[in-house]
């Protein structure tokens, strides 16, 4: 996976690294190590074990959704260019016409992704993961709602993300029409969905310091993009604007969803605490920070450390 990545500023093997880290972290606050058998390596049946399984939607006691999640956000990122859909999707690229302009990037990661997986050289793996067609099945869906779940731009699947969220944890919303187990199914989708979403921001919800440095790599990306002719605007001119916008309509909002869906406790107090906390210190220092990116890029390509 990590050669199918290519050395951009930002969606680099690194970030991929990063957002796999963050997921594990949420799934270990989700399943409990002392829920599991230690002899037999499978989860205790026991009345608390079964609440805890009913509590988090299933994701408790089924290691296949926590493996797929895991793997793919180690995949989300594979191949990308560095600029986004929209941008493939003007440049009327190969990947683009094949994926019809929807999720472009995203689909050609799943699809490289899938493609190795399926290489000889790891059967056993396969076999690890599963043996009958119906998990084969499973795990494919899993990783492609996980994946696509990480295309936040495409507004279709927004709306569908949005709607299935009211229905299963607005207090309106209307779940007449299914059973409880399809109810737990929908509940479990939408957690893994945003558990997956805030892996993929997570720097924005971690320590002030981890967040500048990603969003400077971010920035780079960008930047590079703007010099080379595959972005129309300057990022340095709205990049302040534009993280209080993300941070408020994205972030924020997401860091509350987590905590809405009960399943991570106090991690999901860490999540808002940063994300809000990083929004006052940009708001203070944004400025200063956005001259900063600049001043070091121009430094980096002056000196040939960056090459455009």
């Amino acid at each position: 996976i990590a050669t199918l990545y290519r050395p951009s500023p930002f969606h680099n093997f690194e970030h991929a690294c990063h957002v796999t880290q963050a997921v594990v972290k949420m799934l270990s606050r989700v399943v409990q190590p002392k829920k599991i058998d230690a002899d037999t390596l499978t989860y205790k049946q026991d009345k608390e074990s079964l609440e805890l399984h009913q509590f988090t939607y299933g994701i408790t006691s089924d290691p296949l959704i926590q493996f797929s999640v895991a793997i793919s956000a180690l995949i989300h990122d594979t191949d990308h260019p560095g600029v986004p859909n929209s941008q493939l999707v003007k440049e009327e690229t190969g990947l683009a016409l094949l994926y019809k302009n929807k999720s472009v990037a995203e689909q050609n990661s799943v699809d490289l992704a899938w493609e190795l997986l399926m290489e000889d050289g790891f059967k056993d793996l396969r076999n690890c993961i599963y043996t009958t067609q119906d998990e084969l099945d499973r795990f494919r869906q899993l990783i492609v709602n996980s994946v696509m779940a990480t295309d936040i731009v495409d507004k279709e699947l927004g709306a569908a993300r949005k709607s299935r969220w009211n229905k299963a944890f607005a207090e309106d919303g209307d779940e007449r029409d299914i059973t409880e187990k399809q109810k737990i199914q929908r509940k479990a989708t939408i957690v893994i969905e945003h558990m997956v979403q805030a892996a993929d921001v997570s720097h924005m919800m971690q320590h002030w310091h981890v967040y500048i440095k990603w969003n400077e790599k971010f920035f780079r990306e960008c930047y590079k993009a703007y010099l080379t002719g595959r972005a129309e605007k300057d990022p340095s001119e709205g990049w302040y604007n534009g993280e209080l916008g993300f941070y408020k309509f994205y972030v924020i909002p997401l860091a509350k969803k987590l905590e809405t869906c009960g399943v991570f406790g106090v991690s999901s107090d860490e999540f808002l605490n940063y994300a809000e906390a990083n929004y006052r210190e940009w708001e203070l220092k944004g400025e200063e920070m956005v001259a900063r990116y600049l001043e070091n890029f121009n430094r980096d390509k002056a000196s040939g450390k960056l090459i455009i």
